[in-house]
């Protein structure tokens, strides 16, 4: 094997790990799903149970069965939550990220649907105001109804000047 600097860069990987597609959406919705399930009572109970199981394991059993000592602060428990800790975190974050994408999209499509409806319901408006504007030119039921009483009126007051000037006329 050659003598390599820092400079130098090396022609070929060493060891060929399998690349991972990080924005896979298999991976974003396994994320989301261990966010879901640290957030749930459930996963609490099975922690506080394993945990407990733990404690009481590696402090009341026989010395030569325990595994992570409490003279020593239960190393093994502390490494394993500190673990899990820090996987945690960041597929939560994942998760709120992508709940915030989709979140952003919904607004997004809201905005879109209010501003239609706001131009449909702009439309409409012009569209009442017009036929307002109109109906005041077209006689209505109130003002037809007067005009036949008016109209009745002066017929009945027409056949009884006729109904007078005609015994007037036999004699």
């Amino acid at each position: 094997m050659a003598n390599y600097t820092l400079e130098t860069p090396r022609e070929k990987r060493l060891v060929n790990l399998p690349k991972v597609n990080l924005k896979s959406e298999k991976l974003a919705r396994m994320a989301e799903a261990f966010a879901r399930f640290n957030g749930t009572p459930q996963f609490i109970v099975y922690l506080t149970v394993f945990v407990a199981l733990w404690l009481i394991w590696n402090t009341w059993a026989p010395t030569s069965w325990q595994f992570d000592k409490a003279s020593l602060g239960y190393t093994v428990l502390t490494l394993m939550l500190s673990l899990q800790a820090s996987y945690a975190s960041p597929l939560i974050l994942l998760a709120q990220n992508r709940q915030d994408d989709r979140d952003r999209v919904t607004a997004e499509n809201d905005r879109r649907r209010a501003e239609r409806n706001l131009s449909d319901t702009e439309y409409l408006t012009r569209e009442i105001a017009s036929l307002r504007t109109a109906m005041q030119d077209v006689a209505t039921r109130d003002f037809v109804r007067a005009e036949l009483r008016d109209l009745l009126e002066e017929i009945v007051t027409e056949s009884a000047k006729a109904r007078e000037d005609i015994p007037a006329q036999k004699h």
